[in-house]
């Protein structure tokens, strides 16, 4: 099994401030980590839960696949963070089994992480973002 857990569920939104504002007052959630990504042109938000993650994020810039998204669907669920042991075997894997990368070799993410994204398309219509810590 490739997978070990579950790392983030992101959820894009248009400001920040508020969508922390509101998870703090509906959930009395915290912050424990914030990043500005600039090679994704996003600022995130992570709001623990358990081993894992809710990832607020906003855009940067109005190029950003983020700002993108946002533009063309509003405010949701972006992606789903599967933690791994080993991006690039994780990567493998899903290209063996008809996945399409969007990152071919793994890269920098936040929080010092290695991580690959997957195309919706040959991965059940959900965007992965493959995280090895």
């Amino acid at each position: 099994m490739l997978l070990t857990e579950i790392d983030h569920i992101a959820i894009a939104v248009h400001d920040l401030d508020q969508a922390i504002s509101f998870y703090e007052t509906a959930f009395g959630a915290s912050v424990v980590h914030r990043e500005v990504v600039e090679n994704d042109g996003v600022e995130e938000a992570l709001i623990k839960v358990a081993e894992s993650y809710i990832q607020l994020t906003a855009a940067t810039r109005e190029d950003s696949p983020v700002a993108k998204f946002l533009a063309k669907r509003g405010e949701g669920l972006h992606h789903v963070g599967y933690r791994v042991d080993d991006c690039a075997a994780a990567i493998s894997s899903m290209v063996a089994a008809g996945a399409t990368p969007i990152d071919a070799e793994p890269r920098p993410g936040s929080r010092g992480t290695t991580v690959a994204f997957i195309h919706p398309k040959g991965a059940c219509g959900t965007l992965i973002e493959l995280v090895q810590e």
